[in-house]
Parts: C-alpha cells; sequence; structure tokens
C-alpha cells in the first residue's frame, strides 16, 4: 500500500495522486499528508487516482473531502479519478458523486483540470 504523486503540468502546477492498496487508518495519514504538503506549496490542481484503491473507510472520505475543499479555498479543484464499481457505490450512497467532479480515466480528469486551470489564467 502506498500514495504516490507527479507533477502532470509544471506550468499549471497540476499534480496527480495515486493510492494503492486500502485507504484506511493505516494509509490515510499518508495521503493526507501529501495533500497537506502540495496544498500548504500552493498547489492549487489535483487529480486523485483511485484505480488500485481496494478499500475506502470514513476516514479516507474525510481525508479527500477536505483535500477538495482546502484546493477550493485555494480557487483550485481536487478530482478523482478511476473509481473501481465498489468505491463508486460508496461515493453515490454517501453523496459524493455531487461534490467531487470523477472521471473514468487519468486522462479525462487530467484534461478536464488542465481546461479548469487555463481557464483561471
Amino acid at each position: 500500500m502506498s500514495v504516490w504523486q507527479q507533477v502532470t503540468s509544471t506550468e499549471n502546477q497540476i499534480w496527480l495522486i495515486g493510492v494503492r492498496g486500502r485507504l484506511d487508518q493505516n494509509l490515510t495519514p499518508q495521503l493526507e499528508n501529501n495533500l497537506n504538503t502540495l496544498l500548504a506549496d500552493g498547489v492549487q490542481f489535483l487529480v486523485v487516482d483511485l484505480d488500485e484503491v481496494t478499500y475506502i473507510n470514513s476516514g479516507g472520505l474525510r481525508c479527500l473531502v477536505s483535500g477538495w475543499r482546502k484546493c477550493k479555498r485555494q480557487d483550485g479543484n481536487l478530482v478523482l479519478c478511476n473509481l473501481n464499481g465498489r468505491l463508486r457505490e460508496i461515493f453515490i450512497m454517501v453523496g459524493f458523486d455531487n461534490v467531487f467532479d470523477i472521471y473514468p480515466t487519468r486522462q479525462e480528469a487530467q484534461q478536464a483540470i488542465l481546461a479548469a486551470a487555463e481557464e483561471r489564467d
């Protein structure tokens, strides 16, 4: 289980964060630390790839919402991509499909957030 990150657009400071494993009490602190570090450094646009997430608990959901709120306060956005069927069900059940912009692929998420970043400029 791990969290990884990479810059996808240095001009607009768009970062991709990937999560592998169970987004629970063991992995959530690592994700939260990565998000907080990037946001403290002024990053406004984040794509969180959940392709390899097998489970998410309430702490993981709370971490994502907190990151989304911080991005919004910085005139940015945090979007999600690659949710498997079970994660999608959870997001719909708790109403987070109405909070987050969710894309089926990483490429679509990156294109959407790049377009939003360019509109801002």
